[in-house]
């Protein structure tokens, strides 16, 4: 179970990544929005892809999989409260189901990440 500071630490990171679940094509502005946030966290880059397998994708990926997902944006506050509940509920078990799962569909965020990263080294250096 997260620590409310924890949780407070974590939701800029957890909204900025739903972006990468949303039925839309990202742009650079979208990209330096996610790099900025990471930034501006207490988390490296490889801690926000953690964050991201076990935290974000597991209550997001079924947007990805969906004909007509949502396109504009998540409900903020819904998002929060699904993450954290499903923090809530996490297990060893769970955590292997969601290795599984992100083996399985994480292909679909593969270029993302790698845009993700350049732009974050790349502001990281100004």
């Amino acid at each position: 179970m997260l620590k409310p500071s924890s949780i407070k630490e974590r939701t800029p990171v957890w909204i900025a990544l739903s972006d990468f679940y949303l039925d839309t094509e990202l742009q650079d502005s979208d990209f330096r929005y996610i790099a900025k946030t990471i930034l501006e966290s207490p988390y490296t880059f490889e801690e926000v892809k953690t964050i991201n397998t076990y935290e974000v994708f597991p209550v997001l990926q079924s947007n990805l999989l969906q004909p007509a997902g949502e396109w504009a944006c998540f409900n903020e506050k819904w998002l929060i409260e699904a993450i954290t509940a499903h923090i809530e509920t996490k297990n060893r078990f769970k955590n292997l189901m969601i290795r599984i799962s992100y083996e399985k569909y994480g292909w679909m965020q593969e270029d993302y990440w790698v845009r993700l990263e350049t732009i974050y080294h790349e502001m990281r250096g100004k």
